[in-house]
């Protein structure tokens, strides 16, 4: 007898139903993979290479830095998986030594200014933050960005020295000043 034919009714429906199970999943973390797209920002500037990994959400009409983004709340800095920072060499970040490597990337926003957290886990799905794991902390400042970024994004502009690299979203922009160690 043929196999497919002694397999019963109910078997089939497990199988379907598992089958169904499947694609619904993919097809739902292809649409999420779209709604936040996944990002590179990498410069290599007066002696300095630093690449950051991130994804991008998006503004869609919403309030975001003290809504969507909480103040005084550790933010991933961008979406989906913690947000990474690679660093080729030492350098200062904020006036303060970091080794290079691979880290975290966080932030905590506030209306004035934010704390950037540099944390030694990588890795980590969304806000899975360890503060034991912070390297480093600096307070970085904001300036206005206009006409609104409507989605999140991370650049780079040569400065003496460095870099600064900048996390822009809304109407927000943030200066962190990445230095040569010296």
């Amino acid at each position: 007898m043929n196999f497919l034919y002694s397999i019963d009714q109910t078997t089939w429906l497990i199988i379907g139903g598992f089958a169904l199970f499947i694609i619904l999943v993919i097809v739902y973390l292809r649409q999420s993979a779209k709604r936040s797209p996944r990002a590179v920002a990498q410069a290599t500037q007066n002696g300095i290479t630093v690449k950051v990994l991130y994804c991008q959400p998006s503004k869609k009409g919403r309030t975001i830095f003290g809504g969507v983004v909480k103040y005084d709340k550790v933010w991933r800095t961008g979406a989906n998986a913690a947000t990474i920072i690679e660093l080729a060499q030492d350098v200062r970040v904020g006036g303060n030594r970091l080794a290079k490597g691979r880290y975290s990337l966080y932030t905590i926003p506030t209306p004035i200014d934010w704390t950037v957290i540099i944390n030694r886990r990588t890795g980590q799905w969304g806000i899975s933050y360890k503060e034991a794991a912070d390297v480093l902390r600096v307070t970085a400042t904001t300036r206005p960005y206009t006409p609104p970024a409507e989605q999140f994004f991370i650049s780079f502009e040569p400065q003496p020295g460095g870099v600064n690299m900048l996390l822009t979203w809304d109407e927000t922009q943030v200066v962190v000043p990445i230095q040569k160690a010296a």
